[in-house]
Parts: structure tokens; sequence; C-alpha cells
């Protein structure tokens, strides 16, 4: 292992000799780790078992296995410790979390090493490591937030959060009914769809492509929230409006990355489907559009996040008592942030999921294009 490797576990000596010796709490001098019983002792041995093994082997499952049970042993009892800490956290407890995230990035270093096999197990791992990068990120808000005594008004920590999201389930299903499986997917489907056929069109006739691509331009730069109370005004305060508002805002994206995409094959391979006598649309789906897949799907994926961004602002300007922009909105005046966050969280989770699903999508439909090859 270099000595940039050697780095981390020998900090982590240093941090857990810290966490050991220091007082937990800065309002109790004697509240050290070792006082907290048998709990304190097990994640003390932990975290020198697992800096001592990562100090002595390079690669290991061992070494993964004892990295991963330290680091989440040192930020459960971090956590564990942190409520009755809150305002006066002494020196022993930061040196505590301090010492469980560095074996935590050593954790995070010898997995991202691994070369990734084909498989749900090389897919698995490819998921782990952001998945352990985003837990410490909740962690440090969680500590951070609590610790300092944050005001809930300004960022509630991610407990609240959770804790209002459980208990707001009808509440926020109803409200991803309405936004998400209404207003975005039918907005999506159209806003993609006519964009996809307006490029094909403007293939066509190039003289469209001099004409209306400019004007797709123009379209393309109007704000949101100058579209949106248009659209309420001709389609209703129901979802059709909103669904309007993603179709102007996906179509511009799919309409540019797929008339690029139609003039990314090679001369020598239209000159090859002309030689073998090929007319416009043989051409067009036995070479042109398999090339154009992969800005096809670009659009694609650029369009499921943006169509959710534009209707959650599209609730903003008049909605039925129901959604996600709506929510947010009337929460925020009400200072229940927390309500907020999870509308926060479940419109992150739904635009992931949606991404992730085109992705997969993208990856059985273009593994020939060299970006995905092995």
């Amino acid at each position: 292992m270099s000595s940039r490797g050697h780095l981390q576990p020998w900090i982590a000596f240093l941090g857990l000799f810290a966490a050991v010796a220091l007082p937990l709490d800065a309002a109790d001098a004697w509240r050290l780790l070792p006082r907290e019983g048998v709990p304190g002792w097990i994640v003390i041995l932990a975290l020198a078992v697992a800096a001592y093994a990562s100090v002595r082997a390079e690669k290991s499952a061992l070494t993964a296995i004892l990295l991963a049970f330290a680091s989440s042993a040192g930020a459960w009892a971090a956590l564990d410790l942190l409520p009755g800490l809150a305002g006066h956290t002494g020196p022993g407890f930061w040196a505590l979390l301090f010492t469980s995230w560095l074996l935590a990035w050593a954790l995070v270093s010898q997995l991202a090493a691994i070369k990734p096999r084909a498989g749900p197990a090389g897919f698995g791992l490819k998921l782990l490591v952001p998945l352990l990068f985003g837990a410490w990120l909740l962690i440090f808000w969680q500590v951070i937030v609590v610790a300092f005594q944050v005001p809930s008004v300004l960022i509630p920590p991610p407990s609240a959060i959770w804790a209002k999201l459980v208990s707001s389930i009808p509440i926020l299903a109803a409200d991803f009914r309405q936004t998400f499986l209404k207003a975005v997917i039918a907005g999506y489907v159209i806003g993609c769809g006519s964009g996809f056929l307006v490029a094909i069109l403007v293939d066509r006739i190039p003289f469209l492509q001099r004409g209306l691509l400019p004007v797709g331009n123009l379209v393309s730069a109007l704000p949101i929230i100058g579209i949106a109370p248009i659209m309420v005004m001709w389609f209703g305060f129901d979802w059709p409006s909103k669904a309007a508002v993603v179709v102007v805002a996906t179509f511009f994206p799919m309409l540019v990355n797929t008339v690029t995409g139609l003039a990314a094959s090679q001369p020598m391979q239209r000159d090859l489907m002309r030689t073998y006598a090929a007319n416009y649309w043989q051409s067009l789906f036995k070479l042109r559009l398999p090339e154009a897949l992969p800005f096809i799907f670009n659009a694609l994926k650029i369009n499921s996040t943006l169509a959710l961004i534009a209707a959650i602002v599209a609730e903003f300007f008049g909605t039925p008592i129901v959604g996600m922009g709506f929510r947010i909105s009337t929460e925020v005046g009400r200072m229940n942030i927390d309500m907020v966050w999870a509308e926060i969280a479940v419109a992150a989770l739904a635009g992931s999921v949606f991404y992730g699903v085109i992705a997969l999508i993208e990856r059985a439909s273009t593994f020939w294009h060299p970006s995905f090859r092995a």
C-alpha cells in the first residue's frame, strides 16, 4: 500500500486515542467513551481492530468487513450519544465521529478500487459506494443540526424529516399521484414524443431545420414561471395545465438531441446505404436512428428530471388542494419545514428512480455503443 493509503488508518489511530482520552461532554470532563460501559468498549475495540487491519492488509474481504462494522458502530454510538449532548458536545465526541468517518473513507476507497463484474453483484457494488457516501452525508447533517441546535425552521434534522415522511404517507402518496403519475408522465410522453416526431420532420425537410430550430430555441428560453400562469388560464387548475408546462419544457431538448443524433452517422456509412439502393426510410430505420439512440436517450434522461421540476414549479401558480408543488408552497407558509423536506425527499427519490429506469433501458438498447463496451 502506498504511503497515502497508510495515512487514513494512522490518522484514525490518533482520532481513536483522542476519542478515548477526551471527554464526550463539554460540560462533564469525566464523561469518557470507556466509561460508557460495554457498548463504549465494543466501539473502541472495533475501531482499533479495523484501523490496525487496514494498515496491515492492503486489500481483503476481511478488512472491508471490519471497516464496515467499525465505521457503522462508531456512527451508531455517535448518533446514540447525540441527543444527550446537544449544545455541549465535547472533543471526544467529535474525535469519535471523525475516526468513524476516516474508516468509512478507507472502506469506500477499497470498494471503489474493485473492478465490478457483470451481473447483479457488480451492479450492487456500483450502488454501494454512492449509498455509503450518501449515508455519511445524512449522518453529518444530523450531527451538525442537533449538536449546534440549528432551528428547525431553517433546516430540520433527517430524523425529523423521516418521522414526518412516515407519518404523512397518505398525503405524500396523493401528492405523488397528482404531480408525478398524472402531470409528469403525461407531459413527458407528449413532450418527448412530439419532439422526436418533429425532429424526423425537420430532418426530412431541411427548410424546417433553418426555420423551426431558431423558434424552438426561443421557446426553450422562456422561463417556466412565465409559462405556468398562461397554461393554467388555458387548461384549468387541474393536472392538464401542469402537463402542458412539462410538454413545453421537454420538447426542445428532445428535438435538438434527435436532430443532432440523426446527423451523427458517418458519410461512408451513408454512402454504403446508397450503394444498396436504400431509400430515405430504410436508411433512417437501419442506420441513422440506431446511430442517434445515444443522443435520444441523453434527451430522455435530461427530460426525466426536467419534467418533475417543471410540474412542481407549475403547481405554485394554481392547482387543486393536492400536489407536490402545492404542498411545498402551503407548508412553507405554515412554517412546517419538515413536511417541505419530506416532499423534497419524495420528489428526489421519484426523479432518481425515473432517471435510473431510463438509464437501464438505454443500457439494454445501446449495449453496442463504445461507451458501454467492456
